[in-house]
């Protein structure tokens, strides 16, 4: 295991709460300065940093909406500032457009997803790269990008909107590796399946990983820990020789 913040900076995109948080608190826990950052949740942001803080790491919250540019090459320069070097980029930040079938979807929904789920990724992954790249200067680094299953699985009847824009995380993913490859920097994905968060709640349905068990040959949801510990093998030493690779993390469904 690294010491403590010897691992240069990670930034975590949407990183307040579930999956993102836990990446973060992971990430503390192997080395890495973490940026956290957050669109909204001032306050759970600054638990995450407290946790990582208080295990000894070192972490600093910074609040930008992935799908403003300004915001991004903000929590960049901020990242730097406060923190060093960026080596690490986790494009976590994510919504969903809420459960709708596609002939009740609304062009304002399909907007926002697009923009904060596609396009802030890719912009972030941008300023990581003009960072990392030894075209640029830089030593090399690693991006992860948060996809979905619902990319392989469509999502019929409950947000296709949402699975099709995974499903362009997976191409953005296969194409920028194969761009970047000989310039230091590896690209991934991990693809989380069912995983026990408050995203099921805050769509609408509480019920939805006990309804959906079932369907799992594992027979039960993942947590966000097991998605974290993928992400950070991801970004570690460990995966040198992997990139390009959408790594699915769903008990198999």
């Amino acid at each position: 295991m690294a010491n403590k913040n010897e691992c240069g900076t990670l930034i975590v995109t949407g990183a307040s709460r579930g999956i993102g948080a836990a990446i973060a608190n992971l990430a503390g826990e192997r080395g890495f300065s973490v940026a956290v950052n957050f669109a909204t949740g001032t306050a759970e942001a600054a638990a995450v940093v407290e946790q990582i803080v208080s295990a000894g790491g070192r972490a600093y919250a910074i609040q930008a909406d992935v799908a403003r540019e300004e915001d991004v090459v903000r929590l960049f320069e901020t990242a730097e500032r406060e923190l060093g070097p960026v080596k690490a980029l986790v494009n976590n930040a994510g919504i969903t457009g809420g459960f709708s079938r596609v002939e009740s979807v609304s062009a304002q929904t399909l907007a926002q997803v697009m923009a904060v789920n596609v396009t802030g990724a890719i912009l972030c992954a941008r300023e990581a790269v003009r960072r990392m790249s030894t075209r640029h200067g830089g030593t090399g680094g690693a991006i992860v990008n948060i996809s979905s299953r619902a990319a392989r699985t469509g999502s019929a009847g409950e947000w296709v909107h949402y699975a099709a824009s995974k499903g362009a995380i997976d191409s953005f993913t296969i194409g920028l590796a194969r761009e970047v490859a000989t310039e230091g920097i590896r690209v991934n994905a991990v693809a989380p399946g069912l995983i026990e968060t408050g995203l099921h709640a805050a769509n609408g349905a509480p019920d939805r990983l006990d309804r959906l068990a079932a369907t799992i040959p594992m027979q039960r949801p993942g947590t966000p820990l097991e998605v974290a510990e993928g992400v950070l093998w991801l970004l570690s030493p460990a995966a040198s020789y992997t990139t390009g690779a959408i790594l699915e993390i769903g008990g198999g469904r």
